[in-house]
């Protein structure tokens, strides 16, 4: 049970157990001014305890003999710890025993999804991200892994659809079976059947035979990339070939039978492009029989930092950097028309033209902090303030909600007495100047005195 309990956190919690668990105890015992564990093995350095007294101590039981664990709590100055407290505490370092396991078998998992994505030629990151999309596409993921149907998987370039294409194979019953990816866009018409269904030995004049890409992944997975590049005299020779799931070779008197799974991806809508006429409609209901959407980045913005820090940490051996608030703030405020695909080659980059081992907003492509630089910099140059910028901010929501301060305040999530404060304000230079040239409000939607305010919007 743990083992399976740690696998599905691996693949949707980025924070640690640990600091969860101790972050929930300071909650339910407010008399404790610290709790912290301590684990080490036998032999090794041993961590000392705080040296403030009075000290109150919890053993934390291990799987490992060798490995021993404390669960530290330190009262606040003049509190004690009451019999619920004890009890709390007691049972928390049971759970700690769980934590402490789950931990020991989440490091090889995680070492070893880093190590399969490092060996894959494309160097692919694997399903990363913990937002609800990404959580619901690795469940229909596992779902759909579950069956041999056809499946077809839509997303934009970029967003990682062969590698749901792997993972779908990899957790199949065909896993021992290869995988076998085609990029269709790339193949030569007049060529497509050889290299589809092969070709018999001296079929031509130097020609050798060998066999076709649905020969190779008998027993496994057919991956058709951008299966909608298809001419539509390929898609009619396709279509025979998935039907049957028999392939008959150029030059060849017989059809071979294979044992495949189709799974195909593409970048624009089958629907749409068999509306326009540009895409067999047969051809289509073969394929769609499981449909897959993979999100692009810009739906699924909070996964941006987990990504990048994944792509450093990968590559760390090369170089350690880390990332600076104002470069993780402008990835962040980033649209990735490229998807997951850019991002990597934006950290690949960093990693090679970076100055400093702290990644900062200079480090970043010019395209990718524009936007930033745009809402920043000018401020940063006029030393503009915090409240400055609450107010601008204030003083648009008011305009966009007609001048109507009580709906201007609920939208902002402020007062009626702050909003009209961050209306009347002001910034000025040091000279006494007005730095920022505001226009006054339009009359009628002025602010009265406050001996004249009525407190209506």
């Amino acid at each position: 049970m743990c083992a399976a309990l740690a696998a599905s956190l691996t693949r949707i919690e980025s924070e640690g157990l640990r600091s969860r668990l101790l972050d929930a105890l300071k909650r339910l015992v407010p008399s404790a001014r610290t709790v912290a564990i301590r684990d080490w093995q036998a032999g090794g350095a041993r961590l000392e305890p705080p040296s403030q007294k009075p000290l109150v101590t919890f053993e934390i039981p291990t799987s490992d003999p060798r490995r021993i664990a404390i669960l530290d709590v330190l009262p606040g100055e003049g509190r004690t710890l009451d019999d619920w407290d004890m009890q709390t505490l007691a049972l928390t370092s049971q759970i700690g025993a769980l934590v402490l396991e789950i931990e020991s078998l989440r490091r090889p998992a995680r070492a070893e999804a880093l190590s399969v994505a490092v060996s894959r030629p494309d160097g692919a990151a694997p399903l990363i991200g913990s937002t609800t999309v990404m959580q619901e596409l690795r469940r229909k993921i596992e779902r759909v892994a579950a069956t041999n149907f056809t499946a077809l998987i839509e997303g934009e370039s970029g967003t990682g659809k062969e590698l749901v294409a792997r993972q779908i194979h990899d957790l199949s019953a065909r896993r021992n079976g290869p995988f076998v990816a085609i990029n269709c866009a790339a193949l030569v018409e007049t060529l497509l059947e050889a290299e589809l269904f092969g070709i018999e030995e001296r079929t031509a004049t130097g020609v050798r035979g060998r066999r076709g890409k649905f020969e190779h992944a008998d027993n496994g997975t057919l991956f058709l990339d951008e299966v909608s590049d298809l001419s539509l005299s390929a898609q009619a020779k396709l279509l025979r070939a998935i039907q049957d799931l028999a392939v008959e070779r150029v030059g060849g008197q017989g059809t071979h039978r294979v044992d495949i799974r189709i799974v195909a991806a593409t970048n624009r809508s089958l629907r749409t492009l068999v509306s326009d006429g540009l895409f067999r409609a047969d051809l289509f209901y073969r394929l769609s029989g499981v449909e897959i959407h993979v999100p692009p980045l810009r739906q699924r913005q909070s996964d941006v930092i987990e990504l990048a820090h994944y792509f450093l940490e990968r590559h760390r051996t090369t170089r350690r950097l880390e990332l600076a608030p104002e470069a993780a703030d402008a990835l962040l405020t980033y649209q990735w028309p490229g998807n997951v695909r850019e991002l990597q080659r934006v950290i690949e980059n960093v990693i090679c033209l970076a100055r400093e081992e702290r990644v900062g907003l200079d480090d970043l492509p010019p395209s990718l902090r524009e936007d930033y630089e745009a809402f920043l910099l000018p401020s940063i140059a006029r030393d503009d303030t915090l409240r400055a910028w609450a107010s601008r901010y204030a003083r648009l929501v008011w305009h966009r909600y007609g001048q109507n301060k009580r709906k201007a305040c609920r939208a902002l999530g402020i007062s009626y007495h702050t909003l009209d404060s961050y209306l009347r304000y002001k910034p000025r230079a040091a000279s006494g100047a007005v730095r920022t040239d505001w226009a006054d409000e339009p009359a009628g939607h002025g602010l009265a005195k406050p001996s004249q305010r009525q407190g209506g919007a």
